[in-house]
């Protein structure tokens, strides 16, 4: 398609409402624009077709002969946009909602709540993908993300869900009657630590302990880790929000904390037109915080 030969978009939208309704004051209801703006966009496409296109009769505004077969044709060509437009919005409303989580929160936090989700809003269908990778919400067809950080992340709207402060946890059988003042302390334990947790990394080195002087493990995903830490193999630092159930039940004991920490589990959403069964889960995700 030659684009170079296709008049403006909005004049020909202002011309075949103009046409539909014999009226500019009718067309620019229709448009939400003024009455001068549709004069203005006909008198554009004349000019431009060198030829009129709409002429008075008494109160109403007809077509000529070309006019007519131009607004026959656009009636056509715009209805045909309508109909794609609809059918996408239909699909949009008609399939999962597609939600990206990393996958310790996928396992840690989100998957042991889910079932209150389910049974109460058995119409939406949950489309979950744990994955470490950077997503693209638009690109990706993601309807809404999960992430760790401090929520700056550009291109989204970005809401803190679960505060993620640090914690260094071990099971109580490890640590025993000993006290833990401070991560300088655990020194001598035997740390185990996920791939991608730079974060925790640089935390217990800013308070005190010399990664470079102690037995370190690292394993490829945090619930490996997780499920090392549970057995009394070793301690580790993680995200409270991942570790919480644990701790609740007794499996995990709390040895250090990180006060006032500027990382958060955040909900991350495109700023466009989103999916309508996304609010229902929105509010649902906040009322389990």
């Amino acid at each position: 398609m030659d684009w170079r030969h296709i008049p403006s978009l909005s004049a020909l939208r202002a011309f075949e409402a103009a046409a539909r309704h014999g009226s500019y004051s009718a067309a620019a209801r229709e448009l939400n624009v003024t009455h001068s703006a549709i004069a203005q966009h006909l008198r554009g496409l004349e000019d431009y077709f060198a030829r009129p296109l709409m002429r008075r009769v008494g109160q109403k505004m007809i077509t000529t002969d070309d006019g007519q077969r131009l607004a026959i044709s656009l009636g056509e060509a715009f209805g045909l946009i309508s109909d794609a437009a609809e059918d996408l919005l239909t699909r949009d409303a008609s399939r999962p909602l597609r939600i990206s989580t990393t996958p310790s929160f996928a396992e840690s936090w989100l998957m042991p709540r889910i079932g209150g989700f389910w049974s109460n809003h058995a119409e939406i269908e949950l489309e979950l993908v744990p994955s470490m990778k950077l997503v693209d919400l638009r690109k990706d067809g993601f309807d809404l993300a999960i992430r760790y950080g401090r929520g700056d992340w550009p291109g989204v709207k970005s809401e803190p869900l679960v505060t993620a402060a640090h914690v260094v946890v071990a099971s109580p059988d490890l640590i025993g009657q000993r006290s833990i003042g401070c991560v300088a302390d655990l020194q001598g334990e035997h740390w185990l630590m996920g791939i991608a947790r730079e974060e925790e990394k640089v935390w217990v080195c800013a308070n005190g302990l010399d990664l470079d002087k102690a037995r370190v493990t690292t394993l490829d995903t945090s619930a490996l880790v997780m499920q090392a830490v549970r057995a009394g193999h070793g301690v580790s630092i993680v995200p409270r929000a991942i570790a919480a159930a644990d701790i609740d039940r007794g499996n995990l004991e709390v040895l250090c904390e990180e006060e006032d920490s500027a990382f958060a589990y955040h909900i991350l959403t495109l700023p466009t037109r989103v999916s309508p069964k996304l609010a229902p889960f929105m509010r649902w995700l906040k009322a389990q915080v």
